[in-house]
């Protein structure tokens, strides 16, 4: 039988780890140069000024909202179709996370949904780039018009872009402040649980690497309420590698997605993700929409390739909200997401054979 081909494959090279041993024998495993020089070369890239590496992307969006001074009383956006850190980082602070519906083509937040959700309360927005999908830039547009903060959720996104006001513009630039994940499944992995926050904001930028420190100035004397949500060393001298490959894994996932979406389009019980017009999406995951969910999990599972359905409970629906006024709320485009999405392998690992046995797997189906 053939190896079952994963929806993710962490790239692990001989690059990567000549840096971890070597940081490891420096004996610096905390606090040092590599996690310096990782959140100066993760900020050029995404085309920010202040960046820092911290433990997860969850941990980033925390931060990020006490950052913000969003707490007890406050109201925040969110999307009810993507992963619950992104509701639960709100509850986590003891505000109030406001659940608005996703568009139907690109399933990033519905805009125009999302201005009926504005309160006096509303302090804040949490805009995804779902799957690698960049948000519409209307997003930002509202939340200038609105003078709110908009919390960019990158954790799927790295190297995602779009274009704004006539600019190609990275993902991480695209908020008030931006958070990233480097889980294994991401497009850019560290070893294990990684974040980064980056921001354009000079009077965040200012606090960004002392909220992940116990919110301890150069002085160590800690100047507002922070934790230890550092990075280690080792991690941050695997992404440096990772990150300069970055560029090349995204070519892979992209040509991975455009042979995906033609051989999908010739299968009338299935039906392709759409890419927003002006951007360039990151393809974290490829997510196909199908007739019958079941059915397809299970025929992709008889090829061995590993098929999942995503986010199957809306945030909103998740126990932990069971008491959330919005809790039997109606999400139309949310409920028929959770229904028919399933995410199959796009990622840069995979071989021409690999890509193959899919095609044919879509094809047969």
């Amino acid at each position: 039988m053939p190896e079952r081909i994963p929806l993710a494959r962490p790239s692990w090279t001989d690059e990567m780890r000549k840096a971890a041993v070597s940081t490891l024998d420096s004996g610096r495993w905390v606090k040092g140069p590599q996690g310096r020089a990782f959140a100066q070369e993760f900020a050029e890239y995404c085309g920010v000024e202040f960046a820092s590496p911290c433990n997860s992307g969850s941990g980033a969006l925390i931060a990020a909202l006490r950052l913000l001074g969003i707490g007890p009383g406050d109201e925040v956006i969110v999307p009810s179709f993507t992963f619950i850190a992104t509701a639960t980082s709100v509850s986590m602070t003891g505000a109030i996370p406001v659940f608005a519906e996703v568009e139907p083509d690109y399933w990033c937040l519905d805009v125009e949904d999302v201005k009926k959700r504005i309160t006096p309360r509303t302090r804040g927005i949490i805009g995804v780039h779902l799957f690698g999908q960049c948000y519409g830039t209307d997003l930002i547009d509202l939340c200038r018009e609105h003078n709110l903060a908009l919390i960019e959720d990158a954790a799927q996104a790295h190297g995602a872009s779009i274009v704004y006001n006539g600019v190609a513009t990275m993902a991480g630039a695209l908020g008030t402040i931006s958070c990233f994940s480097f889980f294994p499944s991401k497009n850019v992995a560290v070893g294990g649980e990684g974040g980064m926050i980056t921001s354009v904001d000079s009077e965040i930028g200012a606090r960004i690497k002392a909220i992940v420190d116990h919110g301890r100035d150069g002085s160590l004397q800690s100047q507002e309420v922070g934790t230890n949500m550092r990075m280690s060393e080792v991690f941050a001298a695997i992404g440096r590698v990772q990150l300069k490959h970055l560029d090349d894994w995204l070519d892979a996932r992209r040509s991975n997605a455009a042979t995906l979406s033609s051989v999908i389009a010739t299968n009338p019980k299935l039906e392709a993700p759409q890419v927003r017009p002006d951007s360039g999406h990151a393809w974290h995951q490829y997510c196909v929409q199908a007739d019958n969910i079941e059915s397809f999990i299970q025929h992709m599972s008889h090829h061995d390739i590993d098929a999942r359905q995503i986010y199957p409970v809306p945030c909103h629906q998740h126990a932990v909200y069971n008491e959330h006024r919005q809790a039997g709320g109606e999400f139309p485009i949310t409920s028929r997401l959770s229904k028919q999405l399933v995410s199959i392998p796009v990622h840069h690992g995979l071989t021409e054979v690999e890509l193959d046995r899919i095609v044919k797997a879509l094809i047969s189906y």
